[in-house]
This record gives structure tokens, sequence and C-alpha cells, in this order.
């Protein structure tokens, strides 16, 4: 009997395809990528046509021994990773591993897996699509040109460690620019009014003030922005007749949101869920490849999450419309399916995201899969039937009123039937002015009036406003931000978002994005010297260059070879112009504690900090915070504090003593004696079966980090202070202490595909 040999990525997504094909199929998984760009050095030849040089990723060699072992005993191979750039990479280097077994090779695109969907996608399988790989090859080596080219100068003038990317390095731009836009934010003062006015018939309703003689009162430069002009105007109102204007009203429809894409379901799980665009990923990833559910085994429940197209099968239409027929009545169901405009830029190589059985409805799945599994799962479900339902029905009536030169305005919906909105309504981000978001399910009845009817005013109150700032950055708007100006892929926000955080170029608290010291440091050098590697614009061309690699209209070597050339000349400028931030001081007019110098500022290894300028002559140091109007407030050093214990390797007290990152137990005869004595923490190693104590240590350049009391047993370990907490969202055995200038003490949780904070 015939053999065939399935390659996909995952060891999730191999026993899902496992329990539908049988046993004519053998299943494994590459579990990712086999072979990358060197870690150690450049690994491309920029003078050979940009030829790549792939390797052998650490530790995938067995992977490797074991995919040939299979390939041999196979009459046909199937390769099925991921349906997009990187795994068509991932499909072409494992092809170029098992060519030698003379197999007939083919390449296969799940899109979702149920049993149809695979069978039907092995009978299209076709051949490998070198354009698609080409596509992710120039993307590889373009991040690679960037981030081994300019990362080196960063360290030598910032520090070691520092990164910069061909995208993240523009997020981290669009962030530092949001916030310097903040700080520079001068609000102005507006005022509102808003009458409560009685007519023939009941209701009283309210009106707000909208234009004076004819014009607006706006916010910005407002007409009235001050109290006295306020007050003025509430006495000028007092005095006159108010009559009705105008009564417009309306029948108007709200239409469903589209169903899921990338980037919307990163949105809407981070607005709804408060979930990270890295943890709504993890979780997608999962429902796509499969989750155990009883006696059924592995399933997949979603369709494949990396998409930027709307387009819906028509199968999965039809089951839509069965359930929303039989769940809701006929009144819920359109006379014809809504379709849904992709927009153009879109690859449309992938359906929208969405259950792959409309009758696993969220309730079927409680109890099956894990909590944050399956609010995510409701999300996408609830989503997209409802892209399928009837528009929501209401009336508006809007009426205006005069008062002499002054008009006002008073608007009131009411609901005539929900349609979609019986299962589901969009959140929206939060907005920066005085006004609420605009709510059209609220019922607001207005009493019924006619043109001219007299009305008589009951109470009249001013109210004092200031103009906003723009609002920060949320992982949602950041995500509607990098899609609106074409930075990255739907497939890398996530990765993006995660990898600025961890470069420690922005922070996330209280659910907005804030850049660091760091950050805006780094971001400065790289826009004065790269302005356009850094160039938002810049960026999204680059994107639709690689587009075009991959539809065929233009080749990967002349993308790279136009991209490099003035590249080269500006990174070579650079490396003679950009000035070393190592070196480099503000003065102070602080005077130095310890001799007749005065304190400046320098920029070290974890930011900017006061020294002497005699140094090395004289070694003080000393953090610092400034204040609001930029004054330079030096931070106490406290005096050891004596612990009552013995130094267990010399006799003298122990002290408690505050070095730059935190309180330590320490022997009082340093530096004679340096021992330091590891600090119960009190909270239990993580680790399964290892039964340790997470205990308090400095590492060999004065860091305190905490690791499990059995090393070199157990070899967990972590930089931010753990504390016996369990974590209410994920159920985490502990949470960390982090300590920010601007917010103080706060409490997470160690994971940070979670996000909890308090």
């Amino acid at each position: 009997m015939a053999r065939s040999l399935i390659i996909v990525e995952s060891p999730a997504k191999a026993r899902t395809l496992q329990r539908y094909l049988g046993k004519s199929f053998t299943v494994k998984a590459s579990v990712g990528h086999i072979r990358d760009l060197p870690v150690s050095n450049l690994g491309v030849d920029v003078d050979k046509d940009f030829t790549p040089n792939y390797v052998t990723i650490r530790g995938k060699s067995k992977i490797i021994s074991d995919l040939k072992a299979a390939a041999k005993k196979a009459d046909e191979i199937y390769l099925a990773p991921d349906p997009d750039r990187e795994g068509e990479a991932i499909a072409y280097h494992i092809a170029e591993c098992l060519n030698k077994s003379k197999k007939p090779i083919h390449r296969t695109l799940f899109h979702e897996l149920t049993k149809k969907a695979i069978l039907t996608a092995i009978e299209e399988s076709s051949e490998l699509n070198l354009k698609l790989f080409e596509a992710q090859q120039a993307r590889r080596i373009l991040d690679r040109l960037v981030g081994y080219q300019i990362s080196p100068l960063l360290w030598e003038k910032v520090r070691r460690g520092l990164s910069a990317g061909r995208v993240q390095s523009v997020a981290v731009r669009m962030i530092c620019e949001r916030y310097q836009a903040i700080q520079a934010f001068k609000p102005e003062e507006y005022w509102s009014i808003i009458t409560t006015l009685d007519g023939i018939l009941p209701p009283q309703f309210k009106a707000h003030l909208e234009k004076i003689s004819g014009k607006k009162i706006g916010t910005k430069k407002s007409l009235i922005n001050n109290q006295a002009t306020a007050d003025k105007i509430c006495g000028e109102l007092q005095k006159t007749a108010f009559t009705v204007g105008k009564v417009v009203k309306k029948s108007k429809k709200r239409n469903p949101s589209p169903p899921f894409i990338t980037s919307s379901m990163q949105m809407e799980a981070n607005r709804k869920l408060r979930f990270s665009a890295k943890k709504t990923m993890t979780l997608a990833q999962k429902l796509y490849e499969g989750i155990e559910l009883g006696d059924e085994g592995p399933t997949g429940l979603i369709t494949y999450m990396r998409t930027d197209s709307t387009r819906l099968s028509d199968d999965a239409v039809s089951a839509a419309r069965e359930y929303i027929n039989a769940t809701y009545g006929p009144e819920f169901l359109p006379a014809k399916p809504n379709i849904y405009r992709t927009k153009k830029s879109a690859q449309d190589a992938h359906e929208a995201v969405r259950p792959t059985d409309t009758n696993n409805t969220p309730e079927k799945m409680a109890g099956l899969i894990d909590k944050d599994m399956l609010a995510l799962y409701s999300l996408i479900w609830k989503r997209f039937v409802a892209c399928q339902m009837t528009p929501a029905k209401f009336d508006q009536t809007s009426i205006t009123v005069t008062a002499g030169k002054y008009d006002l305005k008073t608007t009131g919906s009411i609901m005539r039937f929900h349609g979609f909105m019986k299962l589901y309504v969009e959140s929206t981000d939060a907005i920066s002015d005085e006004k609420p978001a605009p709510d059209e399910s609220k019922d607001l009845t207005l009493p019924d009036l006619k043109e001219g009817d007299k009305l008589t005013l009951k109470e009249i109150l001013p109210t004092q406003h200031f103009t906003q700032p723009p609002p920060h950055y949320t992982e949602a708007t950041l995500v509607k931000a990098l899609e609106d100006n074409g930075v990255g892929r739907p497939s890398t926000y996530a990765a993006i978002i995660s990898t600025i955080q961890d470069k420690e170029y922005v922070v996330l608290e209280k659910r907005r994005f804030d850049p660091t010291d760091l950050g805006l440091l780094v971001n400065d050098l790289l826009v004065k010297h790269f302005p356009k590697i850094m160039d938002v614009e810049f960026t999204a061309g680059m994107e639709q260059q690689l587009d075009q690699v991959e539809e065929g209209s233009r080749e990967w070597v002349q993308l790279l070879r136009d991209f490099y050339t003035p590249f080269k000349e500006t990174l070579e400028k650079a490396r003679q112009e950009m000035e070393s931030v190592k070196s480099a001081t503000k003065p102070t007019d602080l005077p130095c504690p310890q001799c007749d110098g005065m304190m400046v500022i320098r920029w070290g290894r974890n930011g900017e900090f006061l020294a002497c300028e005699k140094y090395p002559e004289c070694k003080h140091t000393q953090d610092f915070r400034k204040e609001e109007d930029g004054k330079i407030v030096p931070i106490a050093r406290d005096e050891p504090e004596d612990s009552g214990e013995k130094c267990e390797k010399c006799g003298l007290p122990m002290v408690y003593k505050h070095g730059r990152f935190g309180k330590f137990l320490a022997c009082s005869g340093y530096p004679a004696c340096k021992h330091i004595k590891a600090q119960s923490t009190g909270v239990p190693c993580p680790e399964e079966s290892c039964g340790g104590d997470i205990v308090q240590k400095i590492s060999k350049k004065g860091k305190v980090f905490y690791s499990c009391n059995r090393y070199p047993k157990c070899t967990f370990a972590i930089w931010d202070k753990p504390v016996k907490k369990p974590c209410p969202d994920c159920g985490a055995s502990f949470l960390v202490e982090k300590t920010t200038k601007k917010d103080g003490l706060q409490l997470r949780c160690a994971d940070k595909s979670c996000g909890y904070t308090e």
C-alpha cells in the first residue's frame, strides 16, 4: 500500500492531521524553521548578489535526520507548513534537505484543519511557490542587513546589547513621536452650555449650545474660552425665548462589522479581553492547530489566523445562514449573504479568521477548552456569525432650538430592531476629546415637537473643559497605526510589539505605551543618521516592493541592490558622524558630595546617572530623578542597615545595603570580604517537580536577580522580584514587582503574554 509523508511545522498540528488521515499517512513536524542565516555573522555575501549562507539551526540536526529517514520510507512527500511566506521558506528548506530521497515532493496548503478541508488540500497540492519564498528571503536579508550593521554602531556609540530593526525601529519612532506630541501639548480652555427644556408635551430634554450667530462654538480656539464669556451667554439665554427651529426624523441602519482579519482580531481582543497581541496570536495558533475535545481528539476550531482578507467560503456562509435562521429567525437573516470588500493591499491568500464549524458554539466549547482560549474563540465565533446577520435599525430625531442669535441642538435615538447587535457589537478605542463615543443602541426618547413650538427653559449649566492631547498608543491603536501606515504585515505585528518591549525601548503600563529614556535616545540617533530607514513611508514602500516580488513583478536581487547602495553610504557616514553617548556628559549645578568637583549626567548601561566630573580620580555616582520642570534631584543613598546576622565567611555583621539595583544583604567587611547572602523570597520554584525556593542573588556585574536555590540542578532565573501571589488572570503561581518613575511599584504577571498588572 502506498504511504505518504506529510511534514508540518508544529507537533500539535501533526497530531490533528494524523487523527484525520489514518495509517496511510505519516505526519511529522519540523518544529518551525530548520535552516536560517547564522547568528554569529552577517551571513549574506553582498558582493555576490546578496547570496545568503544558510546554516542548520542549532538543535535541528536530529529533526532533519528523522525527516530524511521518514522520507526514505515514503512514496510521496507533502510539505505543509503554514500557508504564508514563512511557511513557504520552511517548506523550501525542507525540500532542499530531502531532494536526495528522489521522491515526488508536493506543496500543500491547509487553511483549516477539518477532514473535508484537509483531503481537499491534499488533492489540490502543487509545486513550491518560488516567488513566495523569494519574497520571504528578501525580507530576511533586508532585516539582516539593517539589524546586523546598525546594531554594532549602537554598541559602539551607546552601549552593548542594543539592536535596531528595519520595522521595529519605525514602530519605536511612532511611539516616541506620539509621546513628544503629548509632552508638547498645551491645553486650551473651552466651555460647553447645556440647557434643560420643556415643550408642550413631556418629557423634558437637554440641548447643547452649538452655534453663535451661525458660527460653530468649537473646542480649539473656541468662541467660549473663559468663564466670563460663558456667564455672559448664560445671562443672555435666561432672558431669551426658546423656539423649535427644525425637526429632522430619519430611519438609520448600522451594518455589522466584517469578519476578523489578523489585525482586527488583535485590536478587538486587546479592547475587549485585555489580551496582548502576542497572547492573542499564541491562543489563535492553538485554536487553528487543534484542541483536544474529549473523545473527538484534536480538532482545529478556527481557520488560519494570519490573514488580511475578509473573504469567506460559500460553505462557511451557508452554514452561518442556516444557524442564524434556526436560532434567531428569518427576520435576522438578510435576503442575500453579506459580502465584504478586502483592501487593495491585502494578499487575499486566505479566508478571514472564522470558526471551522459554526455548530461548535462557544456554549458547546465551554468546559472543553481553557478560559482564555474560550474567550478568544467566542469573540471569533460571534464576529463571524454576526457578519452574516441583518443590520440594526433605529429611528433618529434631531431637534434644532433657536434662542435669538443662539442655536442649540439635541439628538435622540430609539432602537427599533437589534439585528446583528443581538449577538455582537464591535468595541471602540478611547477618544481624546470631551465627547463620549456615540452609542446608537442607547434609547433616548425626545418629545413630539413641531417647528415653531415654544419651549420653556428649566435649567442652564455651563461646564469648563480643556482640550486633550493625542491619546497614548495602546496595543490596539498601535496595531491599527502599523496597519494604516503599511508598516509590517499582519503576521509581524505581535512580534514587533514584543520586541520593542523586550529591548526596553518602550514600556506598556496601564495599557498604554511610553518610550523609555533609552528608546528616546536611540530613536533620536537613528532618525538623525538614518532618516530614510526610519521613514514610515519608505518602510511602507518596501512592504509593497516585497509584495511585488511575491507577485513576480519585481526581482528580489534588484530590490536589495536598490536598497543597499544608498544604505551603505548612509552607514559609512553615520560611523563617522554619530556622536558617542558613552563619553558625552551634561553639566549640572550639583556639587559632588565627596570632592570639590561638580556632578554631571552620564549615560550608562541602565540609563542616565549622576557622576563626578573628576572621574576617574573621584568615582562617586548617584541616581537622580527629574522634576516636571526639568530640575535634577539626587536620590539619597541610605546607610547600611544591621540585619542581626553574622557573615558565615568572616564573622562580621551582615547588613542590608541599597545599591543601584535595590536592597541586598552583604558583609559589612566589604571590600575585604565580598560575601553576599542569597535572600529567600518565600516563593516556591515554578519548575515542575523541583521543590526548591526562589532566592535573591547578585550577578558578577552587581545586578540583583532571582533564581532557584537548587542551582545548578535547577536553572530557573528571572530579573524581577517574585511575590507570593497567584495571577488572577492566567493562574501563574506568583507575580513580580516592577517599579517605574511614573507609576511607582506595580505587580505584574511574570508571563508577558498574560499582561496582568495591578
